[in-house]
């Protein structure tokens, strides 16, 4: 019975504005006449692309969600990172005082509520949470707040969700887990396979706004966001759909993910100095530093956008993914995926590398992987113009969800023409150029095309390419 109605208590109840009775017109019913306008349009376009019409297939970004160790407001986020500001503090959810590594970037608080009934909020696992929080502020961003009229004039058969996630739901199978051994399967939550699987969060989101289009989760580690990113928007770009919701998120800041990744030997262990232990390009990283949270984009069909008066940030123009076959946790030394992925991204984009101004890069504080990167990008963009910086640096690295906050920050740059730096670059690697790392502090450097990179574990690489809207 909890299971079969878990939906119900999911969904949200809008408000539905009616017209005064008799006299002139009120404003109410003059909104709800704009709203029928804009809603026949809206159809009207959907229905074109589902007849087959000779359509431009242009797909660009008109909304932005993010739940992240520096805010949860997309200026907030930003203006922290342009402050470089850091996540990365000592973990406060759990005792972490047996672990070698005691520190991330944790989420210490969030206020959920406007965004998912109390009841569930104290049930549901917080990678689902995230993914909710960071989805529902994307629509409303993009000026279809759930909760109001205005989503309404959507065709929602043609509205999808690609959210993904590294590791999914691991509170909710940690606590199954531990249920099971410690006092026997009857006392396991009954939400713990819903809660753990990754789908879970993009399907509980899609039950609230009624998307019914595709809908899915993909899981390709910490390249996962850009596999979503880049998906949901060949959806668009195909006909599949007119807008698209797409992005990831993880939550594995508890004891079983941070002893996992020790036991990888994958983390910093500067514990006793946790803002300056993710350093990436510097010679004395040591590892990276977990992260948590989740970004999502709105991404959509150009005519779509216009018909109903959207904001655009940026055009979203292509993307790649690449296997290096080389190594489970390791990259290819020479960085051979990376620049397969890079080169086949330009390729799907029409762009040349000249024409790139500027790289989000993976760039995650890690010996081997820090530096093939740097090597590739230097192959494949000669140019002493491009600029690249490290978000990691001050968030840390968000697993799966990485990409998809990167992706903001991405186009957070595009739009104010300022990079954020890469902060920690105290004792560069031999042969970094700390203007082109934007090491230390943000510079004024204007976007036109921006590239971000996100690579993981498996040796999964994965390129996004957005332009300034023209």
């Amino acid at each position: 019975m909890l299971l079969q109605g878990m939906h119900k208590g999911c969904l949200l109840q809008t408000r539905r504005v009616l017209p005064s009775q008799g006299g002139a017109p009120s404003a109410a019913a003059s909104s709800i006449r704009a709203s029928f306008s804009s809603r026949i349009v809206l159809r009207a376009v959907a229905s074109q692309h589902a007849q087959g019409e000779e359509q431009p297939r242009r797909v660009v970004v008109t909304g932005m969600g993010v739940v992240s160790p520096l805010g949860h407001e997309l200026d907030e986020f930003y203006n922290n990172l342009l402050a470089g500001k850091s996540g990365i503090s000592l973990i406060e959810n759990f005792d972490a005082g047996d672990l070698s590594t005691r520190f991330a970037g944790e989420i210490k608080e969030l206020d959920a509520s406007p965004y998912i009934i109390k009841k569930l909020e104290k049930r549901v696992d917080a990678c689902i949470k995230y993914i909710m929080v960071s989805g529902k502020k994307a629509l409303q961003d993009a000026g279809l707040d759930p909760e109001q009229d205005t989503i309404k004039d959507l065709d929602k058969a043609r509205c999808g969700i690609l959210i993904g996630s590294a590791m999914g739901g691991m509170t909710s199978f940690s606590n199954a887990v531990e249920a099971l051994f410690t006092a026997g399967y009857r006392k396991m939550n009954p939400f713990c396979i819903p809660f753990a699987i990754n789908n879970m969060g993009g399907a509980m989101l899609a039950m609230d706004v009624g998307f019914m289009g595709p809908n899915y989760s993909i899981s390709t580690a910490c390249a996962t966001g850009n596999y979503c990113i880049h998906t949901a928007a060949e959806h668009v770009r195909r006909g599949d759909a007119d807008l698209m919701l797409a992005g990831a998120a993880d939550a594995a800041i508890i004891p079983s993910g941070m002893a996992g990744f020790i036991a990888c030997k994958a983390l910093s262990k500067r514990n006793e100095d946790p803002t300056r232990a993710s350093r990436p390009w510097d010679v004395d990283r040591d590892g990276f530093v977990m992260g948590e949270g989740a970004g999502v984009l709105v991404l959509e069909e150009y005519e779509h956008a216009r018909a109903r008066g959207a904001k655009i940030y940026a055009d979203w123009v292509g993307g790649a993914f690449s296997c290096d076959a080389h190594h489970m946790t390791e990259p290819h030394p020479e960085g051979r995926g990376v620049k397969q992925c890079i080169n086949r991204a330009l390729q799907s984009s029409g762009i040349s590398p000249e024409q790139v101004d500027y790289v989000n890069a993976h760039a995650t504080s890690t010996q081997a992987g820090d530096m093939a990167e740097y090597r590739a990008l230097n192959d494949v963009f000669p140019q002493s113009s491009l600029r690249m910086n490290s978000t990691k640096s001050m968030i840390g690295h968000l697993l799966g969800g990485a990409g998809a906050v990167e992706a903001v920050a991405t186009i957070k740059a595009i739009e104010t023409g300022v990079l954020h730096p890469s902060i920690n670059l105290e004792n560069p690697e031999s042969g970094i150029d700390l203007q082109r790392v934007c090491a230390g502090v943000k510079q004024q450097h204007k976007v036109d095309v921006a590239l971000s990179n996100s690579f993981g574990f498996g040796g999964h690489n994965s390129c996004i390419i957005f332009r300034r809207h023209l």
